[in-house]
């Protein structure tokens, strides 16, 4: 029989785990107030002695940072709050109600899910194109206002809700939109969160679609800025490392936010297991 950690070693090891996982970000913020001297020093200088803004101003001098990062925010966000409304709608149709076709529906969007989307860019640009919407941000949201994954998730949560409310709910004469409001979203919630912090950051971190479908830099999102920054201060670890900390920032921030949705959400799909 295996046995259990005492607690005080269960903490050191969880704070060993901890710390060897937040080094590289500490490492990437450090280096983005640091000086190219100090960057390139051999051995490397672990504890900061000095610390500059050079690198910033040289981002914002070099590239359209702010612009790519509006960019970003305003996709992401729209994506996500898009995600959050139909795709929870489709899952309370496929999770809560009973229609012809109900199950083949659910598997063909399943199936969805298998195919990568590499496959998809093709007749997905060809579809863009002849709605004119080459080289601008509708591109980018309008095929991602609903996803595979977020329908199963939402169907596969909300099936396991007791039907009393909502059965009391249309008792006391509330509509099927009303029900959806007023039972079903308070509800899932820590569901909610789980998806919002899976789309948003999916959806940040975005690369090879809007790298194919945008052309102008003013319409860049930060990764594909940061791509062409990177390939004209190729060696500028500074700058780089500037662009990196300006672009996980507000991941860092939504997690935080949605942080006890996702433990909530956790823990309730356990208790249900």
């Amino acid at each position: 029989m295996s046995r259990k950690l005492s607690k005080p070693a269960a903490v050191a090891f969880l704070a060993i785990c901890a710390a060897v996982t937040l080094f590289p970000m500490c490492w990437m913020y450090y280096t983005s107030f640091s000086a190219s001297e100090s960057i390139q020093r051999i051995p490397p200088v672990l504890f900061p002695r000095d610390f500059t803004f050079e690198n910033y101003a040289a981002l914002l001098s070099h590239s359209a940072m702010p612009l790519w990062l509006v960019n970003s925010l305003a996709v992401a966000t729209v994506i996500t709050m898009a995600q959050l409304l139909f795709n929870s709608m489709a899952g309370f149709a496929l999770g809560r109600k009973q229609f012809v076709g109900r199950t083949a529906i659910f598997w063909v969007i399943v199936a969805t899910m298998m195919v990568p989307a590499q496959v998809i860019v093709v007749p997905l640009y060809l579809m863009m194109a002849r709605f004119h919407m080459i080289d601008s941000l509708f591109a980018l949201i309008l095929p991602a206002v609903a996803g595979p994954y977020g329908i199963f998730l939402m169907k596969q949560y909300l099936e396991g809700l007791p039907r009393d409310l909502e059965d009391a709910a249309r008792i006391d004469g509330c509509s099927e939109w009303g029900v959806y409001r007023q039972v079903i979203l308070p509800l899932s919630k820590p569901v909610l969160g789980v998806l919002a912090i899976f789309v948003f950051i999916s959806n940040w971190n975005a690369f090879l679609w809007p790298l194919i479908v945008l052309n102008s830099s003013q319409r860049y999102t930060l990764t594909v800025g940061l791509a062409t920054l990177q390939d004209k201060h190729l060696l500028d670890y500074g700058l780089l490392m500037a662009g990196a900390s300006v672009a996980a920032t507000p991941l860092i921030a939504v997690f935080l936010i949605f942080q006890k949705f996702a433990v909530k959400g956790i823990t309730v799909g356990a208790l249900k297991g």
